[in-house]
């Protein structure tokens, strides 16, 4: 059965690019774990499970906020790494051609150009701001809140929302 981390008792540190290591309150060590989210789309700070190196879960973060803040960057640092789900931050030239949408947008990652074959299945809207796109390569790419888009952004994708 898993472990469950409440308190700021346990030390989580980060041990290599995906890797961290929790040192107990009890005096024990868990080494080797990975850290990652149950919902990864929607539930973005809750539900932290930690697998050991053959994959079973050894411990679980009910919400990110209840552990000590350096714990609490190591975790974050290690999903920046390993979800690496590049901010959308302006849409530049959205084309319809025979049926596949061309996207050239830019990100927090610098520009990146993409291609959308379903359009109804790749470009989701979550909740009522977030929007999850997913192209051909089956990389993903974010708008954490439409809002802050451009007017002209949100013109370019209006349609296929």
């Amino acid at each position: 059965m898993a472990r469950y981390i409440v308190t700021n008792a346990d030390k989580i540190t980060r041990t290599d690019t995906y890797l961290v290591k929790i040192e107990c309150a009890d005096g024990s060590c868990l080494e080797g774990l990975e850290p990652r989210r149950l919902f990864p789309h929607t539930n973005l700070t809750q539900y932290i499970t930690l697998l050991d190196p053959s994959e079973k879960e050894v411990a679980m973060i009910k919400d990110l906020s209840t552990i000590a803040p350096e714990s609490r960057h190591a975790i974050e640092d290690c999903f920046f790494d390993y979800y690496m789900i590049p901010e959308i931050t302006e849409i530049l030239h959205v084309e319809d051609k025979f049926g596949v949408l061309k996207w050239k947008v830019m990100t927090d990652r610098g520009e990146i150009g993409f291609s959308i074959r379903n359009r109804h299945s790749d470009i989701k809207l979550l909740g009522k701001k977030r929007l999850l796109v997913r192209d051909s390569n089956d990389n993903r790419y974010q708008v954490g809140d439409i809002a802050n888009l451009s007017k002209s952004s949100i013109k370019k994708i209006y349609s296929y929302l």
